[in-house]
């Protein structure tokens, strides 16, 4: 999976109008679109560059998959992850 061009970084295209309500929304739409990840339950946040990943997660699969589809979008350098984790018991 690929998302947009590779000749600028995150920060160059903030600087030139792309805004964090569309960084935000991208990284929503990659993560709806994967089917082995539930991502009902993690929030995106924007602060400056970073990308805030928060919220929970029900399986371990989940966080490494969430912050590889963030880095993707907006480089590993851009991710934070503030996931908790909320396994099942049974």
């Amino acid at each position: 999976m690929k998302f947009g061009p590779d000749n600028y970084n995150h920060e160059e295209r903030c600087s030139q109008g792309h805004s964090s309500a569309s960084t935000i929304a991208t990284i929503e739409a990659a993560l709806s679109a994967d089917p082995d990840i539930d991502s009902s339950a993690i929030e995106i946040r924007m602060l400056g560059p970073v990308v805030l990943l928060e919220g929970f997660i029900t399986k371990a699969a989940d966080r490494d998959k969430a912050i590889s589809l963030a880095a993707m979008i907006v480089g590993w350098e851009n991710v934070q992850d503030r996931m908790l984790s909320r396994f099942s018991t049974q």
